[in-house]
């Protein structure tokens, strides 16, 4: 992802997504921001809320993301193995908790797009 080295206000937070194909949660299709130099092609749902997140992260606007589990889980040739508990359902979202079992961790998340996020950033890109 190359990003442009200026800087943006609070509501640059639009962004256009072109999907020109999608069939089971995989699509084929780009986003464009004002922080990308480039569109940026997006194969997933998954994959542009991710990015999306990214991009807003990087403006100094209230409520960032929090920082998330730095790990080696795909590194390590084993499979990781995570129990995810759904305790509320809120507002079209879940709070609950991931529980990574090999390391006796247990994490809470308020959405859905943070609980993507944790096991984005454990399993590694």
């Amino acid at each position: 992802m190359m990003l442009r080295e200026k800087m943006f206000p609070c509501q640059s937070r639009e962004a256009v997504i072109t999907v020109q194909n999608y069939h089971n949660g995989i699509m084929d299709g780009y986003l464009q921001h004002p922080r990308l130099a480039h569109r940026e092609k997006v194969e997933s749902l998954s994959q542009m809320i991710l990015l999306l997140n990214s991009l807003i992260d990087m403006e100094d606007c209230p409520n960032p993301s929090l920082p998330l589990v730095p790990s080696d889980c795909t590194g390590t040739g084993k499979a990781c193995v995570f129990r995810i508990q759904i305790l509320f359902r809120e507002h079209y979202t879940w709070q609950g908790r991931l529980i990574w079992q090999a390391e006796n961790m247990e994490i809470v998340f308020h959405s859905a797009i943070e609980l993507i996020q944790l096991l984005d950033e454990i399993l590694g890109e």
